[in-house]
Protein backbone atom coordinates (compact mmCIF):
# COMPACT_ATOMS: atom_id res chain seq x y z
CA UNK A 1 0.00 0.00 0.00
CA UNK A 2 2.11 2.60 -0.93
CA UNK A 3 1.14 6.35 -0.50
CA UNK A 4 1.58 8.90 -2.96
CA UNK A 5 1.67 12.20 -1.16
CA UNK A 6 2.45 12.37 2.58
CA UNK A 7 -0.79 12.84 5.05
CA UNK A 8 -0.92 16.49 6.90
CA UNK A 9 -1.32 17.58 10.06
CA UNK A 10 -4.95 17.29 11.12
CA UNK A 11 -5.79 15.03 8.31
CA UNK A 12 -7.56 11.79 8.97
CA UNK A 13 -5.71 8.86 9.01
CA UNK A 14 -7.28 6.35 6.03
CA UNK A 15 -5.93 3.40 8.11
CA UNK A 16 -4.74 2.53 11.44
CA UNK A 17 -1.09 1.47 12.16
CA UNK A 18 2.29 3.66 12.63
CA UNK A 19 3.14 6.65 10.71
CA UNK A 20 6.55 7.96 10.35
CA UNK A 21 6.94 11.55 10.48
CA UNK A 22 8.71 13.02 7.16
CA UNK A 23 10.10 15.72 6.50
CA UNK A 24 9.25 18.53 3.40
CA UNK A 25 11.42 16.68 0.37
CA UNK A 26 10.31 13.29 2.03
CA UNK A 27 13.06 12.59 3.90
CA UNK A 28 12.72 10.43 6.87
CA UNK A 29 12.80 11.40 10.49
CA UNK A 30 12.64 7.54 12.28
CA UNK A 31 9.89 9.18 14.26
CA UNK A 32 6.86 7.31 14.52
CA UNK A 33 3.60 7.65 15.49
CA UNK A 34 0.64 5.40 16.48
CA UNK A 35 -2.61 6.46 14.64
CA UNK A 36 -5.94 4.89 14.50
CA UNK A 37 -8.53 5.47 11.23
CA UNK A 38 -10.34 8.38 11.12
CA UNK A 39 -8.38 10.09 14.03
CA UNK A 40 -6.59 13.28 13.14
CA UNK A 41 -3.11 12.89 12.19
CA UNK A 42 -1.31 14.89 15.10
CA UNK A 43 0.87 18.15 14.80
CA UNK A 44 4.24 18.54 13.62
CA UNK A 45 7.24 20.49 14.76
CA UNK A 46 8.27 21.92 11.51
CA UNK A 47 5.99 23.54 8.70
CA UNK A 48 6.10 21.05 5.68
CA UNK A 49 6.57 18.09 7.46
CA UNK A 50 3.87 15.69 7.10
CA UNK A 51 3.22 11.66 7.83
CA UNK A 52 3.68 8.43 5.71
CA UNK A 53 2.08 4.94 7.06
CA UNK A 54 5.22 2.43 7.41
CA UNK A 55 3.32 -0.26 9.48
CA UNK A 56 -0.60 -0.83 8.76
CA UNK A 57 -2.54 -2.64 11.60
CA UNK A 58 -3.27 -6.30 11.43
CA UNK A 59 -6.12 -7.77 12.31
CA UNK A 60 -6.84 -11.41 12.59
CA UNK A 61 -10.06 -13.06 11.73
CA UNK A 62 -11.97 -14.74 15.26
Amino acid sequence: MAQKKPLKPGQKAPTSGQYERIGPKGGSSGIERTVTRGEPMPPTPKKGEGYRLVDPTKHRKR
